[in-house]
């Protein structure tokens, strides 16, 4: 019986769909970044055929006696240079969070602008994710704490040792936010869905 069911199932099958060979898989790799004006963490992270590998990560730090401009210009060059060299598809970056403190909600959202500016020159795409949406991607808890995340960024990029300043492991995680949310988004985005 099971043998006269296939020409029929075959039939709903357009003849594109019967002759379509199988996409190639592509390698992604994708910049994360944790803004401020002390610390920029960043991370390269490369997902093919599901394995996540760090290809970099590094911090752009600038000192408080600095004049902001200056501080400023150093994240803006030296997050180009990574773009240059690491040639990300895209970039992803935590929302603007706004807490009690005002003055270091301004400074975060002075780097993350230079952040931005740098990527948009660049010409690669911004993705931004909240924090719980990066919690949730990298250890499936949205109130992990730091220790917790520095764990699961360790874990799933098969590192040595957690990445240290949390400003790094936090670049990696947003990364990781991104590779683990694209399928999900490619799929609700096929029928023009937005996520």
């Amino acid at each position: 019986m099971q043998g006269d069911h296939a020409p029929r199932v075959a039939a709903f099958l357009s003849a594109n769909e019967r002759a379509a060979p199988a996409p190639e898989v592509q390698a992604m790799i994708v910049l994360g970044i944790d803004p401020g004006t002390a610390i920029t963490g960043y991370g390269l992270v490369r997902e093919e055929r599901g394995a996540l590998t760090c290809v970099r990560m590094g911090a752009v730090l600038t000192r408080a006696e600095v004049p902001l401009p200056a501080r400023l210009c150093r994240i803006y060059h030296e997050l180009c240079a990574v773009i240059a060299d690491g040639r990300p598809d895209c970039a992803s970056i935590e929302q603007l969070f706004f807490n009690t403190n005002a003055k270091s909600a301004l400074a975060v959202g002075h780097a993350r602008g230079v952040a931005l500016l740098a990527c948009a020159n660049s010409g690669i795409p911004v993705v931004e994710y909240t924090p719980l949406q990066v919690k949730l991607a990298v250890s499936g808890y949205g109130r992990a704490d730091k220790k917790q995340i520095q764990s699961m960024v360790k874990l799933l990029l098969r590192l040595d040792a957690e990445p240290r300043p949390d400003d790094v492991a936090d670049a990696l995680a947003i990364a990781i936010c991104h590779l683990n949310s694209t399928p999900y988004q490619a799929y609700a985005n096929r029928d023009g869905d937005q996520v």
